[in-house]
């Protein structure tokens, strides 16, 4: 097949975006894939001494120096979401003609790491979490433990990521009393609906109340952003990880979050007690809006059930318990004696 080889990166990056327009993809997604594709070139280019760069140009050798000079500054993440939007710019440049065949083959790549859950150490730390929270433990300039324990249970009782968070509206609270759900617009564009209990609701209420005594002459719009910050704006990606991050200090759980988690320790926890209390793969896999069931199945391996249940099953327990039944008799025959005597 004959392929293209006028075309400059630069115009098959523009390309590469047009043609993921249907997919809809979110803006933080977009962001991604141009920082990445953005960092690679400025390397690329760097290496050949151009400032400019043809697609035929994009070989094994060259990339391999650009990725090996990113990989010097960057995580084993950084590098592996790296890897991967190249890989995908170009399978799209081989698809529409601009080169013969994707290089990204003969690119090392860091290997992925494994999915471990990272929930809140503590079996008793949610509720600590949410107690201290509601009890105005965080001492932040202008208070709000309505809103604290609200972001706090949409993370532990709903496991919701930050930007599901940041996306809510009042209007996604649906359906009748006793019956209501919680509309999540997800990752990948992915909707799902979570059951609300009623305490969730009260939480709602709560907070919709504490924003109109906390802001009396501003009106919320029902499309607008539900969560709010001390100003009355809608509350922004760092403050949200700050308030978080700030509850755990003041509640002195702190030393209880895995490291790298923060918010996002709140959706492991109320994932990993759902494992641990028997939901199955595919109904965590519908509250949390995973793309993988394979994500889910992490939950449950990560529980140990399954692992407790094969061991528990090894024949040499019988002799075991056997043992331990004999040492029960001997000293129960013991104490017998000791009381004839």
């Amino acid at each position: 097949m004959r392929y293209k080889i006028s075309m400059l990166v630069s115009e098959a990056q523009q390309a590469f975006f047009a043609a993921r327009r249907p997919r809809k993809d979110s803006p933080h997604t977009t962001a991604a894939y141009r920082r990445d594709l953005a960092g690679i070139t400025a390397l690329l280019l760097a290496e050949l001494g151009r400032d400019e760069v043809g697609v035929e140009e994009l070989t094994a050798p060259v990339l391999r120096a650009a990725f090996g000079a990113f990989a010097d500054n960057h995580a084993k993440s950084s590098v592996l979401r790296a890897w991967s939007t190249w890989n995908q710019f170009l399978t799209f440049c081989v698809s529409d003609g601009l080169l013969p065949g994707n290089p990204m083959g003969a690119v090392a790549r860091p290997k992925t790491p494994p999915l471990t859950p990272k929930p809140l150490r503590g079996e008793e730390t949610p509720e600590q979490l949410l107690t201290a929270a509601a009890d105005g433990a965080r001492r932040a300039r202008d208070p709000w433990p309505e809103r604290d324990v609200l972001v706090l249970a949409l993370g532990l009782v709903a496991g919701l990521r930050a930007a599901e968070m940041r996306a809510l509206t009042p209007r996604s609270v649906v359906g009748r009393d006793g019956e209501l759900r919680l509309h999540v617009h997800g990752k990948g564009s992915r909707d799902r609906s979570i059951p609300v209990q009623p305490a969730m609701a009260k939480l709602i209420e709560d907070y919709q109340a504490s924003c109109r005594r906390r802001f009396p002459r501003q009106r919320f719009p029902a499309s607008d952003p539900l969560l709010r910050d001390r100003a009355g704006d809608p509350i922004g990606r760092g403050a949200l990880e700050y308030l978080v991050k700030s509850c755990y200090r003041w509640a002195g759980l702190h030393d209880r979050v895995p490291t790298g988690a923060n918010l996002h320790a709140l959706r492991h926890t109320f994932a990993t007690r759902l494992a641990e209390d028997g939901a199955t793969a595919s109904e965590i896999m519908s509250l949390l809006g995973h793309a993988s069931l394979a994500t889910s199945q992490n939950y449950i391996e990560a529980t140990g059930r399954e692992q407790r249940a094969a061991a528990a099953s090894n024949r040499t327990y019988r002799a075991l318990n056997g043992l331990a039944r004999d040492d029960a008799s001997r000293e129960g025959t013991a104490r017998e004696a000791d009381v004839i005597a």
